[in-house]
């Protein structure tokens, strides 16, 4: 198939905020691809690529200056023969292998192509295409029960291999898809919470649970065999030789365990989650140990604990973890839950996650019966530019340059950047600011509407984490708009100083 067929869906699907049309249109478009391109297609989709790491970061793409193509001509397949390509490079001269590779990639590509893949290979493709509604227009192309696409695609950890066995296998090979340890499946997700109170009070009878600032695993042991995936079911095990060891140890010959891991510094407190994921990323051996905190069991020496309820879960867990458990509750106190909160808090933790004790397992789900309540932070920041949207939000201008005031001069005064943000902005907003920030444009490119920075606008965060992107060193986690603020002067927005002041350990 033409590369070109499923970027005119791609938009189509961005455009609509309908789900079923979203639905419809991905199911039209998975009933033509050729069954041997259709894990790359479900990559391009997902902006995954069933590759993994490439490699390629924005820098190299901004760095690109080629003439498009003026005709479509790239099929599925000849993008993903390069995706090859580029994972393979390696060693001395792979950086500019990589270059190559792009170039010549960009070169047969559209204007409009390009763009496609530059975000595909970015991880930001925002068309609304993700995996619930990926897997509906699976169902709904193959003509089999959604549930069974859905259960195939956790248990498999693999969306692209679950389309293809649905477009070409029977129904009863798509339900035999089972949990098979060493082959990681979707984790369990979480909604998000107001108060540890709430939560109990909404699910119930609940385990309370320190959230941590770390970074999921799952692990898998078939007796002195041990694999660890990340979040994204990457394997790192060769990476965390510490975490392998420990589960080595543990009293049991097979185990799928869900859990977090972090480091702690010397006085006991959790380092920065960057320090984390450096550990994923690099080959070389480092000082820095991670710690495992696990919190759910999948599997243990022959049965599948998935469907058993949580209560069940966490007994043979228990058993099995050890010291490695994750600290929590099982309590239906709303007061409890709130102790335990405040605890994790002060520990230096990001918050808690409220579970139901007598939900099972759902793989790949972010349902009701998990609640995450971490403390929200607002700052008022000053928009420095303004993107123009893609997909529904074509036409309009959406993604926001925010800067912080620099109080003392410190980064050369004025305004310094510290991140971007196009969450929480409603059609109304985005109407305004595609009418409103024009009138105040100091210069354009290409990517952005650069303004005036008199704008200021209230901005939600988790928190804030180190960058050497950014001038100031620092960069906002999870910003999302909750209103501009017309009423206060660029001279009242946050600074940087307060910022840095989030950084664990504070701005040194």
């Amino acid at each position: 198939m033409l590369l070109a067929r499923l970027v005119d869906t791609v938009h189509s699907v961005g455009a609509t905020p309908s789900r079923l049309a979203k639905i419809d249109a991905l199911a039209s478009l998975l009933a033509q691809i050729d069954p041997d391109e259709l894990p790359a297609a479900i990559g391009f989709l997902t902006a995954s690529p069933r590759q993994g790491r490439l490699g390629v970061g924005w820098r190299g793409i901004a760095a690109l200056d080629v003439e498009h193509a003026s005709v479509p001509s790239l099929r599925l397949g000849d993008v993903d023969a390069v995706l090859d390509r580029l994972a393979a490079a390696s060693g001395t001269g792979s950086q500019a292998e990589r270059a190559q590779a792009l170039r010549d990639l960009a070169a047969r590509a559209t204007t409009v192509e390009w763009d496609f893949i530059a975000r595909v290979l970015l991880g930001e493709l925002r068309t609304g295409a993700l995996e619930g509604v990926l897997l509906d227009a699976i169902a709904k192309a193959s003509g089999r029960r959604a549930e069974t696409v859905r259960r195939a695609a956790m248990l498999s950890g693999d969306l692209g291999a679950t389309a293809l066995l649905a477009l070409t296998g029977s129904a009863d090979d798509l339900a035999a898809v089972g949990l098979v340890v060493g082959r990681p499946v979707l984790p369990m997700l979480a909604s998000t919470g107001t108060t540890a109170a709430a939560a109990v009070e909404a699910v119930g009878e609940a385990s309370v649970e320190y959230k941590l600032d770390g970074a999921r695993i799952q692990v898998h042991r078939a007796g002195d065999d041990v694999r660890v995936f990340t979040r994204s079911l990457a394997d790192v095990t060769h990476r965390v030789p510490e975490l392998v060891g420990i589960v080595r140890a543990l009293p049991a010959k097979a185990l799928i365990l869900d859990g977090e891991t972090l480091s702690l510094d010397e006085d006991g407190k959790p380092r920065p989650f960057q320090d984390t994921m450096a550990r994923f990323g690099a080959d070389a051996a480092s000082d820095l140990l991670l710690r495992p905190w696990f919190f759910d069991l999948l599997h243990r020496d022959g049965r599948d604990l998935l469907d058993e309820p949580l209560r069940v879960r966490r007994a043979e867990l228990t058993a099995v973890a050890g010291e490695w458990l994750m600290p929590g509750v099982q309590t239906a106190d709303p007061a409890a839950g709130e102790e335990l909160s405040a605890q994790a808090l002060a520990e230096g933790h990001e918050g808690v996650v409220v579970k139901a004790l007598d939900a099972p397992y759902a793989a790949g789900r972010r349902g009701a019966t998990w609640i995450k309540v971490k403390p929200v932070h607002t700052y008022d920041l000053v928009v420095l530019a303004v993107e123009p949207g893609s997909g529904r939000r074509q036409g309009w201008l959406s993604n926001l340059h925010l800067g912080a005031r620099d109080e003392t001069g410190e980064f050369g005064g004025g305004f310094v950047m510290v991140g971007k943000t196009f969450k929480g902005l409603t059609d109304e907003l985005l109407r305004w600011q595609t009418a409103y920030f024009p009138t105040i444009q100091t210069r354009r490119t290409s990517s952005a509407v650069h303004v005036e920075p008199v704008t200021l606008v209230e901005i939600a965060i988790d928190g804030v984490q180190r960058s050497s992107r950014y001038p100031g060193g620092v960069a906002l986690r999870f910003a999302r708009v909750k209103a501009y603020r017309p009423d206060k002067r660029p001279d009242e927005a946050d600074t940087i100083q307060a910022l840095r002041a989030l950084l664990p350990g504070g701005a040194s």
